[in-house]
């Protein structure tokens, strides 16, 4: 048993090697939970301390991989731990991960919602970081049009969406 995969106690909750209260169930890609025994994905661990640069291609690639949910948690990181000026930054990123999630698991209502939150969020950010617009070579105005288009499609179609084909590119699109 780790940290990240708990295991289940007296109680019958599932903890962590610290005792904290930590669902163990095994999850897919986009974070929803699977029976007890079945294959899931690896866990993202938890209050990982990385560099902005770290946060950057880690977030990348788990949504290039389709796992918006798990891109979700190493923002949430940089969110916990990242200096207080870029706290709101990477809540921001971590909303359009988790609109990008909801849009994929099917919930139109829900990923929309987080989709133009998370595009505020960033936009707003930028506006306040004079001479900030990309910080970290972060594309945020092309972040915030990919999520309200993104969430224009959603409601419009009313179903899934594909994680990997709306994955976003963090720095821009590629040439």
């Amino acid at each position: 048993m780790n940290a990240t995969s708990g295991g289940r106690r007296g109680n019958g909750r599932d903890r962590d090697t610290t005792g904290r209260a930590r669902n163990a169930r095994p999850r897919d890609g986009l974070g929803r939970p699977l029976p007890y025994g079945a294959d899931g994905v690896e866990r993202q661990p938890e209050g990982v301390v990385r560099s902005p640069e770290e946060t950057v291609i880690e977030a990348q690639a788990l949504l290039d991989a389709g796992k918006p949910f798990h891109a979700h948690e190493v923002f949430e990181d940089a969110w916990k731990s990242g200096p207080e000026g870029e706290r709101t930054l990477w809540r921001g990123l971590a909303q359009l991960a988790v609109g990008l999630t909801h849009a994929a698991r099917g919930n139109t209502t829900g990923g929309a919602r987080l989709l133009r939150r998370g595009a505020g969020a960033v936009e707003e950010w930028a506006a306040g970081a004079a001479g900030r617009a990309r910080p970290h070579e972060l594309d945020l105005a092309e972040l915030a049009s990919w999520a309200r288009e993104l969430a224009t499609v959603v409601e419009r179609e009313g179903a899934a969406i594909s994680a990997v084909t709306w994955a976003p590119r963090l720095r821009g699109r590629r040439g």
